[in-house]
């Protein structure tokens, strides 16, 4: 397997809080999540976190035993909890955690795992790209969002609504009928989305952290294919050239978003004849 990567933070002067890594015949890619500003709750931070508990994923992945990804995660998981669970509060739910994407070449299959939102899309040799992702807290999202629909933006009851609609979502967090996160709970791993695909059927895999795959939602400056071709001729960094060029341009408009990290790990030749 070869594997190209390329990340940026989305904004200057803080970590990145993504973090992408690759060992023989896998890679994982983690997009971090947290709260600024709550340094009481975990000295460590976001950044931290993924790095600590990709650097473990990438240590057993590494071991290529033919170990379950769920149970790799769920040690990874455990791990990196006690790394941290004597200093800080890791069981509030604004400590820090990540979403998770897996693959590795084992035999003549390709493994994957996707916990929380990130992307994974699968390069088929038949039938074009094939886009895998966790929709558990998008979903969740726009259900706890939903009291904020015709609240005009900026009004004191804007602002009230938002955060009880923020509280009803991290309630959602790591519970049944909510979302899974990579967090404390090694437990959440048994909730990802998992999967095999035999390797003749495909040409290659890319990771997509959130940030990354904002070129095609809701940038739409090209699709899941033109992706794919995108990574074949230019590597991973084009696509986050052409998602920051897109926020600067819109930087001071209305359509303006806050650059988020992004991170993109292209795996190619997962077959060696």
């Amino acid at each position: 397997m070869r594997v190209s990567m390329a990340t940026s933070a989305g904004q200057a002067g803080r970590p990145n809080e993504d973090f992408a890594g690759a060992v023989p015949g896998a890679a994982v890619l983690l997009d971090g999540a947290g709260i600024p500003g709550t340094e009481s709750i975990c000295s460590h931070g976001v950044a931290w976190y993924t790095h600590r508990l990709g650097g473990a994923l990438l240590g057993r992945l590494s071991r290529d035993d033919g170990q379950d990804l769920a149970a790799i995660l769920a040690t990874a998981i455990d791990e990196t909890a006690r790394d941290h669970r004597g200093t800080c509060d890791i069981t509030n739910p604004s400590s820090p955690q990540a979403t998770v994407v897996m693959v590795r070449a084992h035999g003549s299959r390709l493994d994957y795992l996707l916990l929380a939102d990130s992307f994974l899309v699968l390069d088929q040799v038949c039938g074009g790209p094939q886009v895998i992702t966790d929709e558990r807290e998008l979903t969740a999202r726009r259900i706890c969002s939903a009291p904020l629909e015709g609240v005009p933006r900026g009004t004191v009851e804007y602002d009230r609504i938002r955060d009880s609609c923020v509280q009803a979502l991290r309630a959602r967090r790591n519970q049944p009928g909510g979302y899974w996160i990579a967090k404390d709970d090694p437990h959440a791993a048994e909730e990802a989305v998992t999967g095999s695909r035999p390797l003749r059927d495909l040409d290659g895999v890319a990771l997509l952290s959130n940030g990354a795959s904002r070129i095609v939602s809701p940038y739409g400056l090209t699709d899941w294919r033109g992706v794919l071709g995108l990574l074949g001729a230019h590597g991973p960094a084009e696509i986050i050239r052409r998602v920051r060029q897109v926020e600067a341009q819109a930087s001071a408009g209305p359509d303006a978003r806050v650059p988020d990290d992004a991170t993109v790990a292209h795996c190619t030749h997962l077959v060696i004849d």
